[in-house]
């Protein structure tokens, strides 16, 4: 089995809630999918993803993605795509760096795989625990009580974790507006819910330290991602009464190892993309159950494609590790695949369908922009 052709298709995903809002005044509308279609000798088709969240949430932004991809795909031909580490290496030799890139290629593999031997993907990855996953919502940063009705419309659609957006500069509030926001967030919290206040790196620890000041006792939740640097991180953990979870600066294996073994949080916030694609992802998850630290399973964001790679990554963290699971598909208004999931009351979970369990509406896609192979 050898891959004979890879096409990338260029898709605008609009976000769903008009203007998203995070910290430091960064706005988005919506965002730029680049999508492949891995074909192999004996017919066996591979889907993956990968979408920027701009150009000003980590190094990596839509036009990068596809460049890196245009000097990726070309050396992927003539390889087994079931023999993902091998796919891997061959990526490390070809560029460095450019996670978002490898990607969209590596979940493509993964579904091939899993499409040529009959089997869904969170089996290749381990087996899925069978334990439906809580659905994580992304409540822009807003209006107090905007965000506290957001949640509540959230809730109601059967979301039981969420992720809170703050981040407010001085001049739009500062941290007094975000310890509103967090309170009015967190005011209707229901048994088994839970909360991240996500600052995605905005905060001076000086700023962070007067938030925490002005919040009222008893507030459950952990706090995601609130400084820039290693360095601010690691201070505000001294002095931070609530736990610690790392989102943008936890890209590479060696900064999940380094979080484990300075001691900088308490969990991990792993997105597929900001990964490399789900064969580092699954490093990830396993150096953070060594660990012992807490996974939500996410991505930048992202289509229907995305959010099946979620599903089948956050299907095999242990049930007590795992946090909730970012329904990606969710933020945007464009469906481009339909996929094969299992919805109850107490959560989510990928259906037995091989490979992702996803099938594309080639029209949403329109025609690829760039085509390698046969």
């Amino acid at each position: 089995m050898r891959v004979t052709r890879i096409a990338l298709y260029a898709v605008e995903l609009p976000y769903a809630g008009g203007v998203h809002h995070l910290s430091g005044g960064r706005t988005y509308t919506a965002f730029d999918a680049a999508i492949v279609r891995l074909t192999c000798d004996d017919g066996t088709e591979g889907w993956g993803e990968s979408t920027p969240f701009g150009a000003t949430y980590v190094a990596a932004h839509p036009a990068g993605t596809r460049a890196g991809i245009a000097l990726l795909a070309p050396a992927l031909l003539g390889l087994d795509p079931r023999r993902t580490e091998r796919v891997g290496d061959v990526m490390d030799r070809t560029l460095t760096g450019h996670l978002d890139a490898r990607t969209a290629l590596d979940v493509a593999c993964w579904d091939a795989f899993g499409r040529s031997v009959g089997l869904p993907v969170c089996d290749l990855l381990g087996g899925s625990t069978d334990v439906p996953m809580a659905p994580t919502s992304s409540i822009g940063a807003g209006d107090p009580d905007a965000m506290r009705a957001s949640v509540a419309d959230h809730r109601a659609r059967g979301y039981r974790a969420h992720s809170i957006k703050i981040g407010a500069l001085d001049a739009e509030g500062g941290p007094a507006l975000d310890a509103e926001r967090i309170t009015a967030s967190l005011a209707d919290r229901r048994p088994g819910e839970t909360f991240l206040v996500d600052a995605n790196g905005g905060l001076l620890t000086e700023h962070a330290l007067r938030m925490i000041t002005l919040l009222p006792p008893g507030l459950d939740f952990a706090l995601e991602a609130p400084c820039a640097s290693w360095r601010e991180t690691a201070s505000l953990r001294r002095r931070c009464p609530y736990p610690i979870v790392v989102d943008e600066l936890g890209q590479l294996d060696a900064d999940i190892a380094h979080v484990a073994a300075g001691d900088v949080a308490d969990g991990i916030n792993l997105k597929i993309s900001k990964a490399g694609g789900l064969t580092p992802g699954r490093r990830h998850r396993d150096l953070a159950r060594a660990a012992g630290l807490t996974v939500s399973v996410q991505d930048t964001v992202g289509s229907s494609l995305s959010y099946a790679a979620i599903l089948h990554l956050g299907a095999t963290v242990p049930p007590r590790m795992l946090r909730g699971v970012l329904n990606s598909e969710d933020m945007v208004t464009r469906k481009v695949a339909a996929l094969d999931t299992v919805v109850t009351a107490d959560g989510v979970l990928p259906g037995r369908s091989p490979g992702l369990g996803a099938t594309v509406d080639e029209d949403a896609l329109g025609e690829p922009t760039m085509v390698w192979g046969d």
